[in-house]
């Protein structure tokens, strides 16, 4: 592997997630895979270590700015860190039974997880963009101050969490679309409570992937040294570049590589 090349194939993945907010992982973890032969489960490993250190540094931040919703992250957070750690459970369960190729079942979940994530942020993208005018029908709004709106927040958590924990996809995107669905939360706080969330999420699953013994430093490192300013360059660029012709570009190359991951495995 060239190691020279890794922190610039990052640098111009973080200025992507920077500019259009799609998540790292769907974009990194395949670039392992692909790109430099990593096995997948080194790959997603590494990326889920790779991952906590921008959304704990963003996390942070918003905190200081009070830019999140606190009960929200609080909530969520329960759910997906107990989701997560299921996951990994189920790896080292896989790893140790020895009755499945992991590496080939990886491939097949990873594929599918970015096909969803992508599929559900391109088929609202179109809505908004096509058909600006269509009330579609709104989901329930969750009520953190009742037992059930507590729950159903809990619940679909873990269930977000699970996912992460297995592909290291999704702990941005889809928590996302939670957020906006059920919580109806204002931009600024969007952001603020997905990347805290998403922090503490990953916190916790980076240390059930150490635990597996397939995080490899030499990927961890020169990911952080990359992505990191690349993603602070992409938010700058940001505010000047138009982001649906860019969301639809990335989306549509999201879809191929979901498709060559299921295919492959």
């Amino acid at each position: 592997m060239d190691y020279l090349l890794l922190p610039v194939f990052s640098f111009f993945i973080g200025i992507v997630v920077g500019l259009t907010g799609i998540g790292g992982a769907s974009l990194i973890t395949p670039m392992l895979i692909f790109v430099f032969q990593v096995p997948p489960s080194i790959a997603i490993s590494s990326d889920v270590v790779a991952a906590t250190l921008m959304k704990v540094v963003g996390g942070v931040k918003h905190w200081q700015q009070k830019t999140l919703d606190l009960e929200v992250v609080k909530w969520l957070a329960i759910g997906s860190v107990s989701g997560s750690l299921l996951g990994v459970g189920v790896l080292h369960q896989l790893r140790q039974s020895g009755e499945h190729n992991l590496d080939n079942l990886l491939l097949r979940l990873l594929g599918v997880m970015i096909l969803i994530v992508t599929l559900t942020a391109l088929i609202q993208m179109l809505l908004m963009t096509f058909f600006p005018k269509v009330n579609l029908p709104e989901l329930p709004k969750l009520n953190l101050k009742t037992n059930q709106g507590r729950f159903l927040t809990v619940l679909i958590g873990a269930i977000l969490g699970f996912c992460v924990g297995m592909t290291s996809v999704s702990s941005g995107s889809m928590f996302a679309l939670t957020l906006i669905a059920f919580f109806r939360l204002d931009a600024r706080k969007l952001v603020g409570t997905d990347i805290t969330q998403a922090a503490i999420l990953l916190i916790f699953t980076s240390l059930g992937h150490l635990t597996l013994g397939t995080v490899d430093w030499s990927l961890v490192i020169p990911i952080w040294i990359g992505s990191v300013p690349g993603v602070i360059i992409g938010a700058k660029l940001c505010e000047i570049t138009p982001q649906r012709p860019l969301r639809f570009i990335i989306y549509s190359i999201l879809m191929m590589v979901s498709w060559k991951l299921v295919a492959q495995a």
